[in-house]
């Protein structure tokens, strides 16, 4: 898979955790500039998704699995968006503890695809 992909979406979901950290760490909730934040995370995961289902149908194969490539490349794909919901029920700090930790997961989860996909020999 393209590295160059996992490095953004793993860049943007830390960059996203530490801003909502400190969002956290301030006493605040979320509000809409850490929402577009999200959107352009969520955006990089997506077209990771894209891409990774668009090398599987043109023949390469992950090393560990294509079924557990998929499950993972869906995950990361749902992971921010599932922390915006949860934020939105939770106005407050910890809000946006929830985002920061759904960034953290994010990016353990690309690490993870990357071993998977062969640690960059794909």
């Amino acid at each position: 898979m393209l590295d160059a992909v996992t490095i953004t979406v793993t860049v943007t979901a830390l960059l996203l955790a530490v801003w909502c950290a400190y969002a956290a760490y301030r006493d605040e909730p979320t509000n809409d500039w850490h929402f577009i934040g999200m959107a352009v995370v969520t955006l990089a995961a997506l077209v990771q998704l894209v891409v990774g289902l668009v090398q599987l149908g043109q023949g390469d194969r992950p090393d560990h699995g294509t079924a557990t490539f998929v499950g993972y490349l869906v995950g990361a794909a749902c992971t921010v968006p599932l922390a915006a919901i949860m934020s939105l029920t939770e106005r407050s700090r910890w809000g946006s503890a929830i985002v920061a930790a759904g960034g953290v997961v994010l990016a353990v989860l690309e690490l993870r695809l990357h071993e998977i996909w062969g640690a960059g020999n794909g």
